[in-house]
């Protein structure tokens, strides 16, 4: 009796202990029944309690899964909406082309490649000042505005109502060491600001390339739009001072580059150049103060 006793209570420990049981005893995937890994009789589910369920959310596994994928999806989320806007249709201008006297310009390569021309773009005088309607994006320049040695090309930009005519921001700024211009093998640099605080320094040699990455870089200095439809300008300036090439904007120098970086095989042919203003597509600016110091050949 005492034996038979001690063995029921060990049996209804490790019951206890494993919940399914005794500890000899395995669960068949999908099956009804559990039963002893020793060959011996079948026990009724019905008489073995079930384990307690947990739901996978809240297990600590669960958890740390869920905090995973929430973390990826906001990393995800800026390079989602990025190639969204990337792939924003170039539109196209009523009424454009080039008005102001002994201006030029051309529309992107691969603009082109997509059947938009330099009509479907606005560039016109007003006055002193410039006002910008794109379209495709266009690069601007007049022919006798050649510069050489040191100088400064300056201008404010100014966007009215902050992408009015986009879905995210596009840039727009100060163009200089254009050579070849209008063809396909032009070279020239640029400066842009962006109205969310953002700016580019950029190129075509006649490939397009980067100086401060992909998607630029971040400086307090950069104007902020407030909201989507206000106003915001940036005065922008680019400067050839002997070995160095500098973008300040609004009063900061927010990149500095020696010469030799900005001028080889696939960037600039040379510093010496015209200037001009580039408007990335789907923009409406003001160019005012267009102004150079310094560089008449």
């Amino acid at each position: 009796f005492r034996l038979s006793t001690a063995l029921r209570r060990t049996e209804g420990s490790s019951k206890a202990r494993t919940g399914y049981g005794g500890a000899n005893q395995v669960r068949p995937p999908g099956g009804d029944r559990y039963f002893p890994d020793n060959g011996g009789p079948r026990v009724h589910r019905a008489n073995v309690p079930s384990p307690p369920y947990l739901s996978p959310r809240r297990t600590p596994m669960g958890r740390n899964k869920g905090y995973v994928l929430a973390v990826v999806a906001l990393m995800l989320a800026p390079t989602m909406a990025s190639a969204q806007g990337d792939m924003e249709k170039s539109r196209t201008v009523a009424g454009g082309g080039i008005t102001a006297a002994g201006w030029m310009g051309k529309v992107d390569a691969k603009e082109a490649a997509g059947g938009l021309k330099l009509e479907d773009a606005k560039f016109m005088a007003m006055g002193k000042d410039f006002m910008v309607t794109t379209g495709p994006a266009t690069t601007y320049w007049n022919p006798k505005g050649m510069l050489k040695g040191d100088y400064t090309v300056s201008a404010t930009f100014k966007e009215p109502k902050y992408m009015n005519v986009n879905t995210h921001p596009h840039p727009y700024g100060i163009v200089i060491g254009g050579n070849d211009m209008g063809t396909d093998n032009a070279s020239f640099l640029y400066c842009a600001a962006y109205g969310n605080g953002t700016f580019i320094v950029r190129g075509f040699g006649p490939a397009s390339f980067q100086m401060n990455g992909g998607r630029g870089g971040a400086d307090p200095a950069v104007n902020k739009a407030a909201e989507k439809g206000a106003p915001v300008e940036q005065l922008i300036a680019v400067s050839v001072k002997g070995s160095k090439v500098e973008c300040a904007i609004n009063g900061k120098t927010v990149a500095s580059y020696d010469k030799s970086a900005v001028v080889g095989d696939g960037k600039l042919k040379s510093t010496d150049g015209v200037y001009g203003v580039r408007f990335a597509h789907n923009t409406d600016g003001i160019v005012t103060g267009l102004t150079v110091t310094g560089g008449k050949k």
